[in-house]
């Protein structure tokens, strides 16, 4: 059994790296082999010589196959701004074919369930031509979709929703995720995206005081993707 997954948000900060370091955690513990990768950070700080990404670290972290850190994340990039800004002043040129053969390399390795993180939102540039989105579609792997649960969400979730579908891509299932404690409304925000986002909800994560990935598993039902 090998099952993939493509990971995005509504946002930055949607909560695309808990969730996703979440999944692995509750896959891990139900002894499967698991890999999370991030192919793209930016934001990064200079650890034992190298550029090393907090959101690719905690995919480490949380996954069973061991790999290096730059399988894990070939495209890191010091400053937090966004990629294709980041990789222009470092000099560096990312395609969508080039990020695909790095992610297929890194899963010739046996496992069970992937998960590709994406970088911000669905239409996050690469390149002047190119955005995240291509990355997804040359990858064919079905979407998790992570909701971050403020105001506005349902605007940015039913767009992201509608560009994936367009995208010729199959949305697995989606998470709401709660970033906002003070949201208004949430309960209604929440419901009436159920009833209307395509895929399985896999569930909602709470605002969480203590963020780690092993509280937030408990809150999420992984069996539609194993």
């Amino acid at each position: 059994m090998k099952k993939s997954y493509f990971v995005t948000g509504t946002d930055t900060d949607a909560g695309k790296t808990l969730i996703s370091a979440a999944l692995l955690h509750a896959a891990t513990a139900k002894g499967l082999k698991t890999i999370g990768l991030k192919p793209v950070s930016a934001g990064c700080q200079l650890i034992d010589g190298q550029l090393k990404n907090s959101d690719a670290l905690a995919l480490m972290k949380e996954a069973s196959v061991e790999l290096i850190y730059d399988q894990v994340n070939p495209m890191a990039f010091e400053p937090p701004i966004a990629p294709h800004i980041a990789a222009d002043k470092a000099g560096v040129r990312m395609t969508a074919d080039r990020l695909s053969a790095l992610c297929k390399g890194s899963l010739m390795r046996p496992y069970n369930f992937a998960l590709v993180e994406g970088a911000g939102g669905w239409r996050v540039p690469l390149n002047d031509r190119e955005t995240l989105a291509n990355l997804a579609q040359d990858l064919n792997f079905p979407v998790i979709l992570v909701v971050g649960m403020k105001l506005g969400c349902i605007s940015h979730a039913m767009l992201t929703a509608e560009s994936i579908l367009r995208d010729g891509l199959q949305i697995a299932g989606w998470v709401a995720n709660r970033i906002d404690p003070k949201m208004s409304e949430y309960e209604s925000n929440r419901a009436w995206l159920q009833a209307r986002l395509p895929g399985v909800f896999l569930g909602e994560v709470p605002y969480l005081e203590t963020v780690q990935p092993s509280n937030a598993a408990e809150y999420l039902n992984i069996e539609p993707l194993i």
